[in-house]
């Protein structure tokens, strides 16, 4: 991964296998990512996109899926164009979703990679802890 590397954790108290089920679900991914709708396959090679509106400005965030590993890694390229950068691969995030058992919880977390500053990759994190408090909710509500 390049600098600046966003990175947060949560411990979430189900098992593993529930917190998988919830982040690939895409019903359940969509309200972890503050309801932009999720279109995927959840297969290596295979684009994904998240849509809605945010700030008032509709939104078109694409990526391909990099990693499936059920139920310990997901992976992911990101690119937003409210970032009002070029659609070129220097712009794209590696996100990656960790999964480990912790009892019978499971411990999940967050990397996002080519975040332009230490602030920027800041601010992702408290983005993606915020995505993973959600994360945490949606899976105790089953």
């Amino acid at each position: 991964m390049k600098d600046h590397v966003a990175r947060t954790s949560r411990t979430i108290d189900a098992p593993i296998q529930a917190v998988w089920a919830s982040l690939t679900s895409p019903d359940r991914h969509s309200a972890m990512m503050f309801g932009a709708r999720v279109e995927t396959d959840w297969r290596v090679g295979s684009p994904i996109t998240w849509s809605g509106t945010w700030e008032g400005r509709d939104f078109t965030d694409h990526g391909e899926i990099t990693a499936v590993e059920e139920p310990t890694r997901l992976a992911v390229t990101h690119f937003s164009p409210l970032s009002g950068q070029e659609d070129t691969p220097e712009h794209y995030h590696a996100v990656e979703w960790l999964l480990e058992p912790v009892g019978s919880q499971t411990r999940v977390t967050l990397l996002q990679d080519n975040n332009p500053s230490a602030e920027a990759a800041a601010h992702a994190e408290t983005n993606w802890a915020a995505s993973l408090d959600l994360l945490a909710g949606i899976v105790a509500d089953g």
